[in-house]
């Protein structure tokens, strides 16, 4: 372990708490400031997300996420109570999950939090799930790994949004046998505004995010240069990815079942659901 890791690790220690039974929690004012966001509001959004995922793995909210009200000092001799969550370790690898990873220090709070042991336990729980369910924890994944292939990306030299939109569209014409984006968004019947990977079902998910990951792999194992051997990668990688499906007998991803909900609305479904059933706000000392 590197000594910037090292230190940075000590941080997330440093904030951690011991309630009275010896269970470890963290509060997530303080993990936003280690996590540097900068506002309450978006932080809150990412505590959201998190409380989405862990309902989709059939896990209790109320286990991980406790509501708190805490007094914070708002000028001279004034002060307020603000919401405030005691987290559980799991509960705080959720949210280092939905950060960007491309910042150092989520990235080393993604693996302080035991991405592993979290892999593994979705991998024990995912077979157990609804579609729904498996759904939404797959597309959490391909949306963090996006993020990362989108910096492997750069780091090859594409740099506009052009660039970026013309390697998209070698990704998926490789495992879509030459379909572009728009000729997919067509096949699927989506308006306009609808995203692709929001109406895939969680087998379609799934060869992206293997595309994904094996190309922004290979990106960086080969420190690939230039937007046209960028390209060339991701629609290898992609074609593989087809070949793959096709070696072992799998439907082509274009051929499988467009699902009627999108991943937004199961989101908000579920998000709203949480919500019809509020927690009782425990007071802090």
């Amino acid at each position: 372990m590197g000594e910037l890791q090292a230190q940075e690790y000590k941080t997330f220690e440093a904030i951690k708490h011991t309630d009275e039974d010896g269970m470890e929690f963290w509060y997530a004012r303080e993990l936003m400031r280690v996590l540097e966001y900068r506002n309450w509001q978006n932080f809150d959004r990412a505590i959201e997300r998190a409380m989405i995922a862990c309902n989709a793995s059939k896990i209790p909210v109320q286990d991980h996420f406790t509501e708190v009200s805490k007094s914070i000092i708002t000028g001279k001799n004034t002060s307020k109570n603000v919401l405030d969550y005691k987290l559980s370790r799991y509960a705080c690898y959720l949210i280092v999950q939905n950060g960007d990873p491309r910042k150092n220090v989520i990235a080393l709070g993604q693996t302080y939090f035991a991405i592993q042991t979290r892999r593994q336990e979705v991998a024990d729980y995912f077979n157990q799930l609804d579609e729904d369910s498996k759904r939404l924890i797959v597309r959490g994944d391909v949306r963090h790994w996006n993020l990362m292939l989108a910096a492997a990306a750069h780091k090859a030299g594409l740099v506009s949004d052009e660039e970026y939109a013309v390697f998209q569209n070698a990704g998926y014409k490789g495992l879509y046998g030459g379909m572009t984006v728009v000729d997919i968004h067509k096949r699927k019947g989506l308006n306009k505004a609808d995203k692709i990977l929001d109406y895939m079902g969680s087998e379609e998910l799934a060869a992206n995010l293997f595309r994904i990951t094996q190309t922004e792999s290979k990106l960086n194992r080969e420190k690939v240069q230039g937007a046209e051997a960028a390209n060339a990668t991701h629609f290898f990688v992609g074609s593989e990815v087809r070949q793959a499906i096709k070696n072992i007998g799998g439907t082509m991803p274009e051929e499988l079942e467009v699902p009627e909900e999108s991943i937004s609305e199961i989101e908000r479904r579920q998000l709203a659901e949480l919500k019809e059933h509020p927690r009782c706000l425990m007071l802090d000392e």
